[in-house]
């Protein structure tokens, strides 16, 4: 099976080329990288193009749109049989691809999430209001959906092709990420969450996610739970 692994990036010339080159270096994974860079300032259209050009799919939106329209961008341009989403700032490690295909690979899931919270990943530990966060947006989506998630916001998220792209999208920031779920929840599909390993990083080290976001999940979670298909 192809692998179509989609990167949203803002601003993260300092973590683009070890996050590509870890990914290019797993030979025993058939797979297109797809680049979406969201209106960059910095040097990170340069570091793609002079390093990964022939390597990647660049794909160049006009300004900063946010992460949810960077996928939808992805998603339009990729022809893997499944996709992930991989963040850009090397907070996740792709060393935890194939627990996270696994499922899939095997025929047991449709879509797999990862999860900071489960399993024996290794794990930053920093700021324990936004993990206070995490738990109340999962646990508010788990009441509005009946799953039995602990990591609605995790950054890795893999899906069968046609299940993601069946999916209409509409957010375009960071509220992708319960948007997604809940309306993967809608459907009959096997949804598993797996443990990953997570490398966080500190406001001064570029973490972008602010105390209002979870605000917006939580309006997302409630939006999409009631008024979506």
């Amino acid at each position: 099976m192809l692998l179509s692994i989609i990167i949203p990036t803002y601003n993260e010339e300092r973590t683009l080329v070890e996050v590509i080159s870890k990914i290019i270096k797993k030979e025993n994974i058939a797979k297109e990288i797809l680049v979406i860079d969201d209106g960059s300032k910095d040097n990170s259209i340069k570091v793609l193009e002079n390093n990964f050009k022939d390597k990647i799919i660049l794909i160049k939106n006009k300004k900063n749109y946010g992460k949810g329209y960077s996928v939808r961008q992805g998603l339009s341009k990729c022809n893997g049989d499944l996709i992930l989403i991989q963040d850009a700032d090397l907070e996740y490690d792709p060393d935890d691809y194939e627990k996270l295909l696994k499922p899939i690979i095997d025929g047991k899931a449709d879509v797999v999430f990862g999860s900071r919270f489960r399993g024996d990943g290794v794990r930053r530990q920093i700021y324990f209001l936004n993990q206070i966060g995490n738990n109340l947006i999962s646990f508010v989506c788990n009441l509005f959906t009946g799953l039995n998630l602990s990591d609605i916001e995790a950054g890795y998220k893999v899906f069968k092709s046609q299940v993601l792209k069946d999916i209409k999208l509409r957010e375009n920031r960071f509220g992708f990420e319960p948007e997604v779920v809940v309306k993967c929840s809608k459907k009959n599909i096997r949804i598993f969450e797996v443990g990953i390993s997570y490398y966080g990083r500190t406001y001064t080290e570029g973490k972008k996610i602010r105390w209002y976001h979870a605000l917006q999940a939580l309006w997302c979670v409630f939006i999409y739970s009631l008024f979506s298909k």
